[in-house]
């Protein structure tokens, strides 16, 4: 699997956790937020893009990111795209955390964004994929405190 950075261009997974190890290790004083968020489009008839962010925020002085995008076929329902969106993040968060403790970081906490909130169609589905985040061991946050996914991946998402 390939990230996109827009400081370093395409990268793979080796080397973009290389690249996050190298980015905290180059301040180890500095406290640092590790996010996670995946946003959708429809773009066609037929599929619809799922961007996933990794956010690493070093508290005070700036972020740098990485994104990958995945195409699948168009999913009409709103219920099951906030889902997938929920499940990608979930494995992304997984496989995060398991190299930064690989890598003696496992003090970073990983937050995952979801794209739903109290207002508009999604806000019946905050109980269920919190709880789904939660349960599997991450931190969660919605909206308007999930730039991850509604600002960072929704950028790449068009």
């Amino acid at each position: 699997m390939n990230f996109v950075s827009p400081s370093k261009g395409v990268l793979n997974e080796d080397q973009m956790f290389k690249d996050m190890v190298d980015f905290i290790e180059s301040d180890p004083e500095a406290n640092y937020n590790v996010i996670i968020g995946t946003d959708s489009h429809s773009r066609d008839e037929e599929e619809t893009c799922f961007v996933t962010a990794i956010i690493i925020h070093q508290i005070g002085k700036g972020a740098r990111y990485y994104y990958n995008k995945n195409h699948q076929r168009k999913i009409n329902s709103l219920r099951q795209r906030i889902f997938f969106e929920a499940a990608l993040s979930l494995e992304c968060a997984g496989k995060v955390a398991r190299k930064l403790s690989e890598n003696g970081h496992s003090e970073l906490n990983v937050e995952i964004h979801l794209d739903i909130g109290t207002n508009g169609k999604t806000k019946e589905l905050i109980k269920e994929v919190v709880g789904m985040v939660v349960g599997s061991g991450f931190d969660a946050k919605i909206k308007p405190e999930s730039c991850g996914a509604t600002k960072v991946a929704d950028k790449h998402t068009k």
